[in-house]
């Protein structure tokens, strides 16, 4: 039995090596399967018995693939910041901190405070009574708590400072969000 998808065969792409799967990315235009390629180079990263260098291959082929996939949307936006932050964050807990901007923990920082457009302060007070709040604001505030999911394990990383104290600052918010 197999898979379709518009009437065309979906490939199986779970045992490709990673050198077939970034061939595949350079000429994937379909969502679905920028999706499964991002999905199985992120499953890769996470082998704990895999070299650390082949895992952080498979991790930029997992943050490759999730930048091609469609944004324009707040919620698409959000859906591949939070792909990349959780990634990102795990590589730099697990793996080490690194030169390259995918793994170094100032760098994470400075995206997620770029992502995070609510200055923590108001995001904390609109929190209180988000229940009467219009639906689209209520979802920029999930979006917030979404995209601050990695901040209480990156805040550690990140030397005293208003960087950190923002960071900080966002870990007591992200509790009271929707």
């Amino acid at each position: 039995m197999s898979d379709t998808y518009d009437d065309q065969p979906v490939r199986d792409l779970s045992a490709w090596a990673v050198d077939r799967l970034e061939e595949a990315l350079a000429t994937a235009q379909d969502g679905h399967e920028l999706e499964r390629i991002r999905v199985i180079a992120q499953s890769r990263a996470y082998r704990s018995g895999d070299p650390d260098s082949a895992r952080l291959r498979w991790a930029k082929l997992s943050l490759t693939a999730n930048e091609r996939l469609a944004g324009g949307t707040p919620w698409n936006e959000a859906r591949k910041s939070c792909q990349d932050f959780a990634l990102r964050a795990w590589i730099i807990k697990h793996v080490g901190p690194g030169t390259a901007p995918d793994w170094d923990p100032e760098a994470l920082a400075a995206d997620t405070l770029a992502a995070l457009t609510l200055a923590p302060g108001r995001a904390r007070s609109l929190s209180t009574g988000w229940h009467d709040l219009p639906a689209e604001l209520i979802g920029e505030l999930r979006r917030h708590k979404n995209m601050a999911a990695h901040v209480d394990q990156l805040v550690h990383l990140i030397p005293s400072g208003p960087t950190k104290d923002r960071l900080s600052a966002w870990i007591d918010v992200r509790k009271h969000l929707p």
